[in-house]
């Protein structure tokens, strides 16, 4: 799959899902299935990339001491340990 634009992460799913249904469903030659996996290789890492940098952005609502709500970022590390 060779689209010039960047597919979003719920197209790049949704073409997994495809994947994976062509791979379970038909009997296909060992080259069209090869061409396939290595497709779902590529979309994976798409999707890790993606959801990766969306968790870097995630922020949390706190409490303030003064009762005010105000906006946390989470530590770049916390990311690490969940790896």
């Amino acid at each position: 799959m060779s689209d010039k634009k960047k597919m979003s992460l719920e197209e790049t799913m949704s073409r997994l899902e495809e994947i994976v249904g062509e791979l379970e469903g038909e009997k296909l030659p060992l080259e069209k299935s090869l061409k396939l996996y290595e497709e779902g290789i590529k979309l994976v890492g798409q999707c890790s990339a993606e959801l990766e940098a969306a968790r870097r952005k995630i922020q949390i609502l706190q409490q303030g001491k003064n009762g005010e709500i105000e906006l946390v970022e989470i530590p770049e590390a916390t990311f690490a340990d969940e790896i």
